[in-house]
């Protein structure tokens, strides 16, 4: 598949993650995701929460602001960990 930023694969391994764990899915072309969607947010959330680290409280400074990395959209997907 081409580079597509609406429904691509990931691997994880160790840390807490499910071997073997199939989460989500893309319509019949591979187009988009229409199952458990999962955002960037959503990713750095998780891998935030497996390295101990509460990502609603870890913030950075831009431009005089207060930025979570994970933005306000971020949830740890629980059903992937063990």
């Amino acid at each position: 598949r081409d580079h597509n930023p609406f429904g691509f694969s990931m691997w994880l391994a160790g840390a807490g993650i499910k071997g073997g764990t199939v989460y989500g899915a893309t319509d019949d072309y591979g187009y988009k995701a229409v199952k458990n969607v999962v955002t960037v947010h959503d990713l750095h959330a998780t891998v935030l929460h497996l390295l101990g680290i509460d990502h609603k409280q870890l913030t950075y400074r831009f431009s005089g602001r207060d930025i979570r990395l994970t933005d306000v959209y971020g949830d740890v997907i629980t059903k992937i960990l063990t």
